[in-house]
């Protein structure tokens, strides 16, 4: 019996659902969020299908943030330890960040830790250390790690974030050039942004736009568009 061509049946990027066939034949190779069945690569789960060679992939469309190394996070102070704070995160686990990552000041015995982040403080922080029981650290030392003055901060889907920031950060750029807004994007779902009230209401309209279309090919071309037509 003769064995099925290598046929990819969807495109890239385009929207599947659970248990549509991707690609047909061995010659293709089932990555995240896909599964073989028999000769096909089905789709596990709602997504983006992303091809790369000939390995199947699925870029979900929703989602909650799940902590990983060395990315970089917005988080609001929710309490203030003995040695240190505890962050909150726009996920199921929040973080703590220690005095030894939070300054190189040396800090007393009993001081009071409020002079440096109070609660509701919002702040720019790198994840350190994520443990199998999902207790997380966070610390400011590096490069724009640190706590946020004024501004508002707006919540995301997390999985929309690549999208946002662009590649090598062009999409955030274009929307600081046009909006003239400080915008810091945090890899788990939370923008801050800072500038005059109407420029920031283009940015949120920029940002929701790029949700709702980041599934679309020319994107940057649209954004672009999007804001010159907005008179930003």
């Amino acid at each position: 019996m003769a064995k099925p061509e290598d046929v990819l049946v969807v495109k890239d990027k385009s929207v599947v659902v659970p248990g549509e066939a991707l690609a047909t034949g061995m010659g293709y190779i089932p990555g995240t969020g896909t599964y073989r069945d028999g000769e096909s690569v089905q789709a596990g789960r709602l997504g983006l299908a992303s091809i790369d060679g000939k390995v199947i992939k699925l870029i979900p469309l929703s989602g909650k943030y799940l902590p990983k190394l060395n990315d970089r996070v917005i988080g609001k102070v929710i309490d203030v330890l003995l040695t240190g704070w505890r962050i909150e995160m726009n996920c199921p686990y929040s973080s703590v960040l220690t005095l030894k990552d939070a300054t190189t000041e040396f800090v007393a015995r009993g001081a009071d830790l409020t002079q440096y982040f109070a609660l509701g403080d919002w702040v720019v922080a790198k994840i350190v250390n994520v443990t199998s029981q999902k207790l997380i650290d966070v610390s400011m030392k590096g490069p724009g790690l640190r706590k946020l003055q004024g501004g508002r901060v707006i919540v995301v889907n997390p999985q929309k974030v690549p999208r946002i920031i662009g590649k090598e950060g062009s999409m955030v750029s274009l929307i600081k050039d046009a909006t003239g807004c400080n915008i810091v994007v945090g890899q788990n779902g939370l923008v801050w942004m800072d500038g005059e009230p109407q420029a920031q209401l283009k940015v949120v309209e920029t940002i929701r736009k790029i949700e709702d279309e980041s599934h679309l090919t020319g994107l940057t071309d649209r954004i672009s568009a999007f804001l010159q037509k907005k008179g930003a």
